[in-house]
């Protein structure tokens, strides 16, 4: 599988997740652990092989201002939703709506992250990069989210 169709395949998950979240009620407390345990782990190992594997191949590969300007933004976008919101969400208690608040932003920032990847870095991509490089990117990202999932 080539690096952009697994990270959109991570993103559809992601959003599957994120959206059975966000219909849980405050009344759901086991629901909601467990969901949010799951947006972790896979959380942590997506934005992880980004920023190991596919970010860095994209930035060696871009030649635009334009391109540095998605990599850094990609960057801190992972950073808003994977050091700032989502710490803040697993230290709410989850039967309070202040746990649904924060579900609705994680679930938006995320959205908003993979939309742009998804309209402007991956078009971009299969530019930069040739089919082959791709599928290598691809394999590489696989084997190190399994390591990442398991660990």
């Amino acid at each position: 599988m080539d690096a952009i169709t697994l990270l959109k395949n991570d993103h559809k998950d992601m959003r599957a997740l994120l959206a059975a979240l966000e219909a849980t009620t405050t009344r759901a407390v086991k629901k909601r652990e467990s969901l949010l345990a799951k947006i972790e782990a896979n959380l942590k190992a997506h934005t992880s092989i980004e920023e190991e594997i596919f970010y860095p191949a994209f930035k060696q590969a871009g030649s635009k201002s334009d391109d540095d300007k998605m990599y850094f933004e990609a960057l801190e976008e992972h950073r808003a939703a994977g050091d700032l919101v989502l710490p803040d969400l697993l230290e709410t208690d989850p039967s309070t709506d202040n746990f649904s608040g924060r579900a609705k932003v994680l679930k938006e920032l995320v959205e908003h992250h993979a939309g742009e990847e998804e309209k402007e870095m991956f078009p971009r991509a299969r530019k930069l990069l040739e089919k082959a490089e791709l599928l290598a990117l691809g394999e590489q990202m696989e084997i190190r989210k399994r390591e990442l999932m398991r660990g």
